[in-house]
């Protein structure tokens, strides 16, 4: 009997040792601090402010030729058509954020892989993610992203 109990602890300890791997290693990124250091991101943000700051100026524009019409038929017609060009460049500003937000995770996603490849990490979470624990990899995305050019 006292065999059998030691046999069966043995197994549960060989179970559990093989469930959980003995020295997995996480990085972690803090993304924002990626995002301020990487020039592209930069550059995307300095375009993506661009487009906005050109849209509050077409709307400053329109308000003017706005208060310059003389007739309600031809505020009415002026709302229509400015409606649908505000849609319209508004859409456009979403898109443009859209494909440059996405291209800027793609570059930092595929750093941050070759970045858990070459410091042989299992896994690159966010800093958001980790509570405690983890290796710190911000700073050789980083350094990847600007070799990568």
């Amino acid at each position: 009997m006292k065999n059998l109990k030691l046999m069966a602890i043995i197994m549960a300890a060989g179970l559990v040792s093989f469930g959980t791997p003995a020295n997995a290693e996480v990085g972690y990124i803090n993304y924002q601090k990626v995002l301020t250091s990487y020039p592209a991101a930069q550059q995307a943000a300095k375009e993506i402010d661009a487009k906005g700051l050109e849209l509050q100026q077409f709307m400053i524009d329109k308000e003017k030729q706005y208060k310059a019409l003389d007739t309600p038929l031809k505020k009415q017609n002026f709302e229509a058509q400015t409606r649908q060009e505000l849609m319209a460049k508004e859409d456009a500003l979403i898109k443009l954020r859209q494909a440059k937000e996405s291209q800027i995770l793609t570059q930092v996603q595929t750093a941050a892989k070759s970045v858990m490849v070459s410091q042989k990490l299992d896994a690159v979470l966010s800093d958001q993610v980790i509570f405690v624990g983890g290796v710190d990899v911000t700073d050789a995305v980083i350094q990847k992203l600007k070799d990568v050019k």
